[in-house]
């Protein structure tokens, strides 16, 4: 009878394109590698590979028992999580990420209720740039991620979409826009952009770059703060900068291709098909009413 061990090795060798490169990130010997595969085509009485070409070819059989090998791999890890979280039914800590721009006073109130409900479990809140919330998930550093929506959709997260924000274009008064009408895409190439980017360096997509001059923050506070300075132009959630434009601190672009302000996505971000403690089920649920 075949092992998760040979079902492990199968997908490996499926996925890196040959034994050697299994037997490499298995760090494994490469002749374990082949004696697996070739036991389990014995237990399963079908031909996976074709070893004629120079690396190894999936067969039509292979390709349609590889799904049903990656199906059972991934049930036996879910069985492994429940099975934790059986066993460690009292969760001691949470971790989230959340860009910082979100910290707003909805969440407040939720993070109040569960410091209500749940005393005695230590909350982690890191605040990082929207970019780099989907990383923290996907390596188990957070929990749970709350981020301006990336256009990509990764099979390795479960997204949520909980409602819109708004963005408003905005620079110093003294800048030489603030004196420019109906302002187009031509009257801002000359002037500096202010963009968020995460440590990848990627920034959100919903706004590209518009200029060839540009500097980069990891969060809008940090973008804020320099476009008060007159170091140039950004897009910046409306909330940030509502009352610093009715204070004449900063200056809303007239731009003539916004006739409504940008409104951008705002996802909540779980590992996929976690299995979740009380706690997390929790928080999970508030935040999906946040807006």
């Amino acid at each position: 009878m075949y092992s998760l061990e040979q079902l492990k090795i199968f997908v490996t060798v499926a996925d890196t394109g040959s034994f050697s490169a299994c037997a490499r990130q298995l760090n494994k010997a490469q002749s374990a590698i082949s004696q697996a595969i070739a036991n389990l085509e014995l237990d399963l009485d079908n031909e996976l590979f074709d070893r004629r070409p120079r690396k190894p070819q999936l067969t039509p059989q292979g390709e349609q028992l590889l799904s049903y090998a990656k199906a059972v791999l991934h049930q036996s890890q879910e069985l492994k999580l429940a099975a934790e979280a059986l066993q460690g039914c009292v969760q001691t800590e949470l971790v989230i990420a959340v860009d910082e721009a979100l910290i707003m006073p909805a969440l407040e109130g939720i993070l109040s209720d569960f410091s209500s409900k749940y005393p005695t479990i230590a909350l982690e809140i890191n605040a990082i740039a929207s970019p780099d919330v989907i990383a923290a998930v996907t390596d188990g550093r957070a929990h749970l991620g709350l981020m301006f929506a990336d256009m990509d959709f990764p099979d390795s997260v479960d997204l949520c979409f909980l409602g819109n924000l708004p963005f408003y274009a905005v620079i110093s008064p003294d800048h030489p826009l603030s004196r420019v009408d109906n302002i187009t895409i031509s009257d801002l190439i000359p002037h500096r952009q202010l963009m968020l980017k995460g440590g990848d360096g990627r920034g959100l997509a919903q706004f590209n770059s518009l200029s060839p001059r540009t500097w980069s923050g990891n969060n809008f506070f940090l973008l804020r703060e320099l476009v008060r300075q007159g170091l140039g132009w950004c897009y910046i959630p409306c909330h940030l900068v509502e009352q610093e434009i009715d204070n004449g601190n900063l200056y809303r672009l007239p731009l003539s291709f916004d006739h409504q302000p940008w409104s951008v996505p705002v996802e909540r971000v779980l590992p996929k098909n976690a299995v979740m403690s009380d706690a997390l089920q929790w928080l999970s649920h508030q935040i999906q009413h946040l807006f």
